[in-house]
């Protein structure tokens, strides 16, 4: 099994999330789950946020949404990939 994971770190929200939340929509087809968070609540919001996008697709696409988002000033971006390696099946139980 081979997962890719694109971690988003915006340092200002405040002035990135435009920017981000337009390059996002733009290659929104090779994004399967999406997960956003900060600290605060209310009143009191962070002005830093974490995005976690599992991502399909082929390669290319991935690197460039990569590329792409950490173009944006105020924002780093670390595409991972990662994998289970296969299990040997046998026959004992």
């Amino acid at each position: 099994m081979k997962k890719s994971v694109l971690l988003v770190l915006v340092g200002s929200r405040k002035e990135s999330a435009v920017n981000v939340q337009k390059v996002l929509t733009g290659w929104g087809c090779i994004i399967k789950t999406r997960l956003g968070v900060h600290d605060g609540l209310l009143d009191n919001c962070s002005d830093q946020g974490l995005l976690m996008l599992e991502l399909v697709g082929d390669e290319e696409q991935k690197e460039e949404l990569s590329r792409k988002i950490s173009l944006i000033a105020g924002v780093s971006s670390k595409l991972v990939h990662l994998e289970v390696p296969e299990m040997e099946s046998t026959d004992e139980y």
